[in-house]
């Protein structure tokens, strides 16, 4: 399914928006520190408020979607940290990254509610495509249309 997850947001192009020398941009290892940071502040989120996110069916949806936010913030970490050690170009794959991101997300939704790991899946799931959806638009190579004008006879 996903063979290569690029993961380099600053290599997007927006419409009226050049975040490639932008001053917004941080460097990986600003991104790194700040995925790390979201990654222990949504776990210990989920570890603070574990009764009260577990107590109705509406809350467990809601913790299983914050430990999919904490998926995300773990890949990222992840793939900065893999950027940091082993080069620029470097993109995380399927196998080792991404379920083991995939399996700690779901551990801790399993600690507030069982139903939660279910939400915390699906919703990592769905980030997860739209990552690869980013990354793939921002590595695939910009391609001139060529328009030919045919002659009537």
């Amino acid at each position: 399914m996903f063979t290569s997850l690029g993961s380099n947001l600053n290599d997007l192009h927006f419409p009226g928006a050049n975040f490639r020398n932008s001053e917004y941009r941080v460097s990986t290892a600003a991104s790194f520190g700040l995925a790390i940071l979201c990654c222990l502040l949504v776990f210990s989120g989920l570890q603070m408020y574990k009764n009260q996110l577990g107590s109705t069916r509406l809350m467990t949806l809601v913790a299983g979607y914050i430990a999919s936010w904490l998926f995300i913030f773990m890949i990222t970490a992840l793939n900065n940290l893999e950027n940091i050690v082993f080069g620029k170009g470097f993109q995380a794959r399927v196998i080792p990254e991404v379920v083991l991101c995939m399996v700690l997300a779901c551990s801790a939704a399993g600690m507030v509610h069982r139903v939660s790991i279910t939400v915390c899946f699906l919703c990592s799931l769905a980030g997860l495509y739209y990552i690869n959806k980013m990354g793939q638009s921002s590595a695939a190579p910009v391609v001139p249309s060529v328009t030919g004008s045919k002659k009537k006879k």
